[in-house]
């Protein structure tokens, strides 16, 4: 069961999952593995709430399994 996530921990998961960066974008930096581009959303200091983390999930291919283990 996913819950809602700080975007440190975030960008750190993808880490782990193999995403490089994060990179500078125009409006919000990105993060890259292969072919897959995602952009990490700002929060302004709050969390990344679960239906976009959802959406972020499904985008790339990982289960929330595979992403609540890391």
């Amino acid at each position: 069961m996913l819950k809602p996530i700080k975007r440190r921990l975030l960008i750190q998961k993808l880490n782990l999952l193999g995403f490089g960066g994060p990179f500078p974008g125009r409006k919000h930096e990105y993060m890259e593995k292969g072919r897959h581009r995602i952009f990490i959303p700002n929060p302004h200091k709050g969390e990344i709430g679960i239906v976009l983390l959802k959406l972020m999930l499904k985008e790339l291919g990982i289960t929330s399994d595979k992403f609540n283990q890391l």
